[in-house]
């Protein structure tokens, strides 16, 4: 019997999938509950499901390159009444971990998330935009992606994340949870433990092309329903000058 799980979508990650389950190992060593960890390979063309087996994990198969899908898939698959959503490059602490475990167990939180840093280098750009989205997340109440906890009788009732979007499930998923947990008198908190998540996107894209992405999201939202209109989340550039590029992670 296990308290929570942490489900993971994973898409060809085995390069940085192992420093996201060493990282949670040590996490999950530090607190009093029970957990698991349940890796979705979501169609991987790599390592990615031999590494997560190799550290232990559980790994289960999503066959449809979709990050809302490989979410379910993990949860679908999950044991535990806790349920935290973590990206293939992300690094959770010990006390962020229990801290999300604790605010479930209390009996007064249906889920939330964490505000972000990242012991990456990041340029002015990046730590501008993080500190942006920090005070967005905080006081709309909205989750980031790369670190998501709920209740699973919650994550169940809500329908799961929307497949209805190829990006930004884990904002609308927020929202509905939150509409859950007020009927029942449960918080959704952004807590104050930073989660690290890594800057590789800003390798990949310049500040420009992220801003031209991000903005015409703004606009034309209804973009988010469409898979190719989603590339920053969907796709990695290949090398300077090839022109070519090839299906990344749902970090």
């Amino acid at each position: 019997m296990v308290d929570y799980t942490i489900i993971i979508p994973a898409f060809n990650e085995e390069e940085l999938l192992p420093r996201t389950l060493a990282s949670l190992a040590t996490a999950m060593a530090a607190v009093d509950f029970a957990g698991e960890i349940v890796v979705v390979d979501n169609n991987s063309t790599d390592a990615t499901a031999t590494v997560a087996a190799a550290h232990g994990a559980r790994v289960v198969f999503e066959p449809v390159n979709q990050i809302a899908r490989a979410r379910n898939c993990g949860g679908a698959a999950a044991e535990g009444r806790f349920l935290v959503f973590v990206d293939a490059d992300t690094v959770v602490s010990g006390e962020l971990l229990g801290a999300a475990l604790r605010a479930m167990a209390a009996g007064d939180t249906c889920g939330g998330g964490a505000t972000i840093g990242s012991s990456d280098e990041a340029g002015p750009d990046a730590v501008r935009s993080m500190a942006a989205w920090n005070w967005i997340s905080r006081h709309a109440g909205l989750a980031a992606g790369c670190f998501v906890f709920c209740l699973r009788e919650g994550w169940q009732a809500v329908g799961g994340f929307p497949t209805g979007f190829y990006a930004s499930e884990e904002l609308w998923f927020s929202r509905a949870l939150k509409r859950w947990g007020r009927k029942r008198g449960l918080r959704f908190r952004i807590l104050p433990e930073q989660v690290d998540t890594s800057m590789r996107k800003l390798v990949w894209f310049t500040p420009w092309q992220v801003r031209r992405r991000l903005l015409g999201f703004l606009l034309f939202p209804w973009r988010l329903r469409r898979r190719e209109a989603c590339e920053f989340w969907y796709a990695r550039p290949g090398p300077p000058g090839t022109g070519k590029g090839q299906d990344s992670d749902h970090a």
